[in-house]
């Protein structure tokens, strides 16, 4: 149904109970937040969604939440954060018939860094075990694969739809928007730098920003596609602010709070992520309203007009 995975397409963050489970009505909330601001789909189970707390059942459940809540709408890329090549072919097993749109999948996270021949093998054999499209979330710091390794897996594997790149060095997302195949997908995950990522030809993103301020960022992404330079530099500078006030070790928490404040249940951390603190809430608290302020400004050229 959903040809390819571009756009603003949030990550939502996983709603928990006091006791650690899924808030289903929570999930459910935040799943319609996002249609009524008009992002182009949604990623469940990714690091702002704590995927890497959730166990085989609890993703696949979360997932069947949204994909019905969406009822097709929208696309669902549903996330895989696991350590072991057998961990994810299960987990693309269990995502085969659930309505997903495509997986977002890490390398593999622990201590010890697989060698390119066995990166290779690891992303072939998940791709030989589904049929849903496949983006290579880029984002492991001991395990970052080079511009040259996703271009290779992208143009050797026919089911890697693309890339999602993270990081803050621009530079690779550069040099991987140069090599990367014809249709294939680069997405921005470099939270920071939303705006030159754009600019630079990025066919969307999946990122925490997103998450937190989704019609903001579906502002600047309609921004940089209009070529209204001006009115996206302006959300860029709103957004970095923001985005100073909730990154750290507990961004998750902060996006959850940020989504509080803007009326969507989005619940608590699971433990041992600890809540926003005192001094991150009174950071966050006009930074918020100062990025949000921008969601509906018309742009420059309808002013002009």
């Amino acid at each position: 149904m959903f040809s390819r995975l571009t756009g603003v397409i949030p990550p939502l963050v996983t709603p928990f109970t006091q006791a650690g489970e899924i808030d289903e009505a929570g999930l459910r909330s935040q799943a319609r937040f996002m249609l009524a601001k008009k992002v182009d789909g949604v990623c469940v189970g990714g690091s702002t969604g704590e995927g890497h707390t959730l166990s085989r059942e609890e993703l696949c459940g979360a997932v069947n939440i949204v994909v019905d809540e969406i009822g097709g709408k929208m696309p669902v890329v549903a996330g895989v954060i696991v350590n072991s090549t057998r961990q994810a072919v299960l987990a693309a097993r269990d995502l085969r018939d659930s309505g997903v749109a495509g997986l977002q999948i890490t390398p593999v996270h622990y201590l010890f860094k697989p060698d390119d021949e066995a990166t290779f093998s690891h992303f072939r054999a998940i791709t030989s075990e589904t049929d849903l499209p496949v983006l290579i979330y880029n984002v492991i710091p001991w395990n970052y694969l080079r511009p040259d390794m996703l271009v290779r897996l992208m143009s050797e594997l026919p089911s890697i739809h693309g890339v999602k790149q993270s990081q803050g060095d621009l530079k690779l997302m550069a040099d991987l928007l140069l090599g990367a195949p014809e249709g294939k997908v680069v997405l921005t995950a470099v939270d920071a730098l939303l705006y030159p990522s754009f600019a630079l030809g990025a066919h969307g993103t999946i990122a925490a920003n997103p998450a937190a301020v989704p019609g903001v960022c579906v502002a600047l992404w309609k921004a940089v596609q209009k070529g209204d330079h001006r009115r996206a530099l302006e959300i860029h500078e709103a957004l970095l602010r923001f985005w100073n006030t909730i990154v750290g070790d507990n961004l998750p928490a902060c996006v959850k709070y940020a989504l509080e404040q803007q009326g969507v249940p989005a619940g608590l951390p699971r433990a041992p992520m600890p809540a926003a603190t005192a001094a991150q809430r009174a950071a966050i608290d006009p930074a918020l309203k100062a990025v949000l302020a921008l969601e509906e400004v018309p742009s420059s050229e309808s002013k002009a007009a």
